[in-house]
């Protein structure tokens, strides 16, 4: 049976790694994907509301983002919260669908694109380390109050290494896989 102090740590840096995959899918490639613009902020009603929510996205051509709004009154919304976003898509609408194009990459974007990448998953494994840490401060206590033998907090710690080991290979897989993305036409 896992020990309680192992499962939080687990859940934290499973809930770093989402985060980081989510951010890492909003840097596009050159390639229309739902994921550029899903997480956009829409003032609906007065209520920053994920895109997601308010439409379908679908991407028809390999450079078109096509978002056909439930509500066709909010496609002016739309518009207007994918040109903040300043994502570098050509946004147009008709007043019931909006359009956004994706324009090619030039390599001077690509490598920033790359930087930004880096960026997030380093920020990624901070959040983790700063778990473990976290624990590791918890564990202490545990052994101080006499909870846990020495041998057990030092066991306890040697597996949430191991942990955070495994966790920032994952961030470096997605950071390989959104490299290569990025980096080839």
């Amino acid at each position: 049976m896992k020990h309680p102090l192992l499962k939080d740590a687990e859940e934290r840096f499973q809930k770093s790694l989402s985060v980081c995959n989510e951010e890492l899918a909003g840097l596009h490639a050159g390639r229309a994907t739902p994921a550029l613009v899903e997480n956009v902020k829409v003032n609906y009603y007065g209520v920053p509301t994920p895109l997601k929510q308010l439409a379908v996205i679908t991407a028809p051509q390999f450079n078109l983002l096509v978002i056909k709004p439930y509500d066709p009154a909010s496609a002016g919304e739309i518009h207007k919260a994918i040109l903040k976003a300043n994502l570098g898509l050509g946004v147009q609408s008709d007043g019931k669908v909006v359009r956004a194009t994706v324009p090619p990459l030039s390599e001077e974007r690509r490598k920033q694109l790359v930087t930004r990448a880096k960026d997030i998953c380093e920020q990624a494994k901070i959040a983790m380390r700063n778990v473990r840490r976290d624990i590791n401060k918890r564990i202490e206590q545990l052994k101080k109050d006499g909870q846990l033998s020495e041998d057990d907090a030092f066991r306890l710690k040697d597996e949430i290494l191991q942990q955070l080991r495994d966790y920032e290979k994952k961030v470096d897989e997605l950071l390989d896989k959104k490299e290569n993305e990025l980096m080839n036409i």
